[in-house]
């Protein structure tokens, strides 16, 4: 699912809001999130997952292409834990599929 596909969904299922209006509240919720693990701090929705800022310490890779040493340098990177609802889910929906 795309952020478009999210829209439409939106404002599919609430006939009140109009198209415009769900992308706001799309991009508004987005924001929220990225300004959020932007500052550090730990988003959990219950029955969805948590979010939250991994620490990734430097290291030595190496190219693929020509075998050569890279030093890579430390990054924090984002970090999606799914919930046991939706782990759950996800898995009981799988099993019926196949």
């Amino acid at each position: 699912m795309t952020r478009s596909d999210l829209v439409e969904e939106l404002a599919a299922r609430f006939g009140q809001l109009t198209h415009k209006d769900a992308e706001s509240a799309v991009k508004a919720l987005v924001d929220a999130m990225s300004n959020a693990l932007v500052r550090g701090h730990r988003i959990e929705i219950r029955g969805f997952g948590s979010f939250s800022v991994s620490y990734r310490a430097p290291r030595i890779g190496r190219n693929p292409r020509s075998g050569e040493s890279v030093a890579i340098p430390e990054k924090r990177v984002p970090h999606f834990k799914t919930g046991k609802a939706l782990r759950e889910a996800v898995d009981v929906q799988t099993k019926k599929s196949l």
